[in-house]
């Protein structure tokens, strides 16, 4: 396609702008923290019992107090992801009342056409679980995803599923294309699994853990460290932010202080389950296992009839997008278009890009760097996959950063001169309106309680609307979390349900801001190929097109 770039001239003053372009980049490195000493955290120790007056208390993790309009906000936002009521677990634990795949169906409603369908029509899928003897569940809770396919075509939609908590459930689709639309549902976790999804997190936050290096001299330490930490006699080394509040917690070290604290880095994750309850987790049986239909899975979408109504997704619970012919559409808003290597730079030409968040925004920088040939990657000797790191384009004036976001985070060895809170990088960042800022964060929150994850889109929103207030021209984009490929450990940390539940959070956190968001989930779930945590170079094409259609709306006809 034929883009719109904008124009330029070439200063004649070659020195001069090498001078300016220098100072500038000396500016970005002590940003990042390059070229100036980081100071020592501000670290205080604190006994393990807490006055009640000053920290609220949820099992063993401890929340600061809110604001009466932060407590209301966070009892709503819980109440609107409250899952369907699960079912008890029997002791011992057997598969034969759970949910099974195998034995559970969907059916095809017959339309309202006599088995005649048209683009822009509603088809209704109805789904009915049974356990493993074949009996009818009469219990919802179980998480189910539906969407629609055509191979072929290279199109796809996602749709929510209803839960009518008595068994049986129901997807609606608009047909969105011409042709072939078969339907694929699947049982991500039987309602049992759910319930064991929902108590390790309430009773083992701490089921992923972390330790910290101390050093002084030639002496060193190392201690367990968390969001959670269990009591005990042990003293703990209070790192709660000063500025966001944010908590984080090690147990003090016992000959060293705590401002000798040099890392931070993942150690295990504590599979401690209840006996045969990894039965729930098992793939190809219950976990991410296809449910069959009774009668035809597709239906044929004849064109659409004349006078018939456009379908968007002007609705709550519309889907944002779907694919066809391999490219993302998007149901209302910006419209995406298609950028090569030629018009992405045109589009950031002259802007800084700063990315912020968990590795799957990571990725998005990486993708720049690997299809913009004028985008060099500045070497500032920092480990991967951990960063900083920042790329320049000198000819065109192109910044891209990224930075990972603050602990909890699961990977290895990070000095704590880099464990920043988003918050805080967004209120120091120098913005104005040729900068982007590229937000994600979820994949490592996934363990704790979604108060966790509530208070740090709180602190991380009001940084946003403060940034947006005193530099109007920024565009803020957040990525949300996406599906991913399930085994029983992965799900016990990072499960698809735990994912949904963050994506229903952030939508809700920002809805109505001046943000634009990219539905990770659905693109994911509406696309053919396999789930990733890093999903394949076609949809992250597809994310991009979607970033660069904010950055630079293209006029169509």
């Amino acid at each position: 396609m034929t883009m719109r770039t904008t124009c330029c001239t070439r200063r004649p003053y070659h020195s001069i702008f090498l001078f300016v372009a220098v100072f500038a980049l000396i500016s970005v490195l002590r940003h990042m923290d390059v070229l100036q000493f980081h100071p020592k955290v501000n670290a205080t120790i604190i006994i393990p019992r807490v006055s009640p007056h000053h920290i609220v208390n949820r099992s063993f993790c401890t929340f600061q107090p809110l604001s009466p309009q932060d407590a209301l906000e966070e009892r709503l936002i819980l109440d609107s992801i409250a899952w369907p009521e699960t079912p008890f677990l029997p002791s011992p634990i057997s598969l034969e009342q759970t949910t099974d795949p195998a034995n559970s169906t969907f059916t095809i409603l017959p339309g309202r056409k006599g088995g005649q369908w048209h683009v822009g029509d509603q088809l209704e899928v109805l789904i009915q679980t049974f356990d493993f003897q074949g009996r009818p569940k009469k219990s919802g809770g179980d998480f189910i995803t539906a969407s629609l396919h055509n191979r072929k075509l290279e199109a796809g939609v996602a749709e929510q599923v209803v839960d009518h908590q008595n068994g049986s459930y129901s997807a609606v689709f608009s047909l969105l294309w011409e042709g072939d639309a078969q339907v694929e549902v699947t049982l991500v976790h039987p309602s049992e699994a759910v319930t064991v999804l929902n108590r390790l997190n309430r009773e083992q936050p701490d089921r992923t853990y972390f330790k910290s290096l101390y050093r002084s001299g030639s002496f060193s330490e190392t201690t367990i460290c968390n969001v959670c930490l269990r009591p005990t006699q042990q003293l703990l080394c209070n790192y709660t932010d000063l500025r966001t509040g944010e908590p984080w917690f090690c147990y003090k070290p016992k000959n060293l202080s705590c401002d000798t604290r040099i890392n931070h880095f993942r150690v295990a994750f504590k599979q401690n389950i209840i006996s045969k309850e990894e039965k729930l987790f098992q793939s190809a049986v219950n976990l991410k296992v296809p449910i069959q239909a009774t009668g035809p899975s597709n239906v044929a979408g004849l064109p659409k009839e004349h006078g018939q109504l456009k379908v968007n997704s002007s609705s709550v619970t519309g889907p944002s997008g779907y694919y066809y012919q391999g490219v993302w559409r998007a149901l209302g808003g910006t419209t995406v278009s298609q950028f090569n290597s030629s018009a992405i730079t045109q589009c950031l030409k002259g802007k800084a890009v700063h990315m912020y968040g968990d590795s799957t925004v990571r990725q998005w920088f990486e993708f720049l760097n690997a299809v913009l040939p004028g985008l060099k990657e500045f070497d500032l000797h920092n480990r991967k996959p951990v960063g900083p790191f920042m790329s320049l384009d000198y000819e065109n004036n192109i910044l891209v950063t990224y930075r990972c976001h603050g602990p909890p985070i699961h990977w290895i060895t990070i000095p704590t001169r880099e464990l920043r809170y988003i918050a805080n990088e967004l209120d120091d960042l120098n913005a104005g309106p040729n900068t982007v800022v590229v937000l994600s964060i979820w994949a490592h929150i996934t363990t704790y309680p979604m108060e966790i994850y509530i208070r740090r889109l709180q602190s991380i929103r009001r940084a946003v609307v403060r940034l947006l207030d005193t530099n109007p021209g920024t565009m803020v984009i957040i990525r949300t979390a996406n599906s991913r490929a399930l085994s029983l450990q992965v799900s016990l940390t990072n499960s698809d349900w735990y994912s949904l539940q963050c994506d229903k959070v952030l939508k809700a956190m920002f809805k109505g801001l001046n943000v634009h968001l990219i539905d990770a989930w659905e693109m994911t779930l509406a696309h053919h190929l396999p789930h990733d945590i890093h999903p394949p170079p076609p949809i992250i094409r597809n994310m991009m097109n979607c970033l660069f259609s904010y950055i630079c709306p293209q006029k169509h006809g």
